[in-house]
């Protein structure tokens, strides 16, 4: 697959070996970042990294932040190399983050080459060039838009996820399939439990098109002005839930919620009939069964609190992406507090 940039042309491409890796380590120019975790479960497959070439990440949210990112260009500066300095990046969409803004950052930018090791990073955030740090204890404050030059899907990486990693993984695949209308969601209804049951040939070809769906949003609005916009359906609420529950609820979970949240409103402003909402939502509960829902993790007070704090809102009045009357995405900026808390009163009394 090949993606169009401002900044370049770049690739995805499906690979069966990490034979790759090997003829990348050779090189002097290459910097590796790794997720720790990662690097202690495939080491024999890995590099081991040259003196001064390795970086390995924690990744959790606490370290998705400029503090790490300065850490790892302080190593890379010590590098001879320069802006010829090859960056390439192994891990889910953490280490993504961070090293995306690092190439962007360091010598005013230079050569990326990411491998997701995480579904969630493979099915979505892999492509678009978004690269987003917390500051402050709010999600995605600071960012950049600059998108690797090689993306590499080894997909075995997947089949070491923990359940939780994957489910999460499967909430952006839900959420680009009920963004499809309702030919997209009478497809995901009809292979979740195949997902769920890890048919890794099904996963690839929901890999794919999930990659192929975005591909032609970003394609036309690199820069989130415009239609791509219509991508963040369900991560106003998504992200407010992340943030109040410190991420104990998973990003591709938390889409989940928000898809569920934000169907509540169309449904309570007669724009989507309630069982079409419920058709969504029961996918979405199959992939939620391994998130514990805490009743503080939805409080209105703190999920406002965080929507208003969130980037993408750009008054006091609240945004949000909805499914209207045509079973469409329009964005909506006239949202009520009142109507968040009646959509997360219906969700948590349907995940009872």
């Amino acid at each position: 697959m090949e993606i169009k940039s401002r900044f370049k042309t770049y690739r995805v491409e499906f690979v069966e070996s990490l034979s790759l890796l090997g003829e990348l380590a050779a090189e002097d120019d290459t910097f590796f970042v790794i997720d720790r975790a990662v690097y202690e479960r495939y080491r024999e497959q890995l590099p081991a990294g040259s003196a001064g070439r390795l970086f390995l990440m924690e990744a959790a949210e606490e370290h998705k932040t400029i503090a790490t990112a300065l850490a790892i260009c302080e190593q890379m500066t010590a590098m001879p190399a320069k802006r010829n300095t090859h960056l390439v990046s192994i891990g889910g969409g953490i280490v993504q983050d961070v090293t995306g803004f690092v190439a962007t950052s360091l010598y005013r930018g230079i050569r990326w080459t990411f491998l997701p090791t995480t579904l969630l990073a493979a099915c979505d955030s892999c492509i678009g060039g978004k690269s987003s740090l917390n500051y402050k204890g709010f999600k995605n404050l600071l960012g950049s838009f600059y998108p690797p030059d090689q993306i590499y899907i080894y997909q075995p990486f997947f089949r070491s996820l923990s359940p939780r990693d994957y489910c999460s993984g499967l909430g952006e695949v839900v959420k680009f399939n009920v963004i499809a209308g309702k030919e997209g969601l009478a497809h995901i209804e009809a292979d979740v439990d195949a997902l769920l049951a890890h048919d890794y040939e099904k996963l690839e070809q929901y890999i794919q098109s999930s990659l192929e769906f975005k591909k032609k949003f970003i394609e036309a609005d690199e820069f989130d002005r415009g239609e791509r916009i219509l991508l963040n359906f369900a991560h106003t609420f998504g992200h407010a839930y992340e943030t109040v529950s410190r991420y104990a609820v998973p990003h591709g979970s938390a889409v989940a919620l928000g898809m569920m949240t934000a169907n509540a409103i169309s449904v309570r402003r007669g724009m989507i009939p309630q069982d079409y909402a419920d058709r969504i939502a029961a996918v979405c509960r199959k992939i939620l069964t391994h998130v514990e829902i805490k009743k503080e993790y939805f409080d209105l007070k703190a999920a406002v609190s965080a929507i208003r704090k969130d980037k993408k809102q750009t008054d006091r009045n609240i945004t949000a992406v909805l499914i209207n009357e045509k079973y469409e995405l329009s964005v909506f900026r006239d949202v009520e507090e009142e109507e968040i808390a009646f959509a997360i009163n219906h969700l948590l009394s349907s995940m009872e």
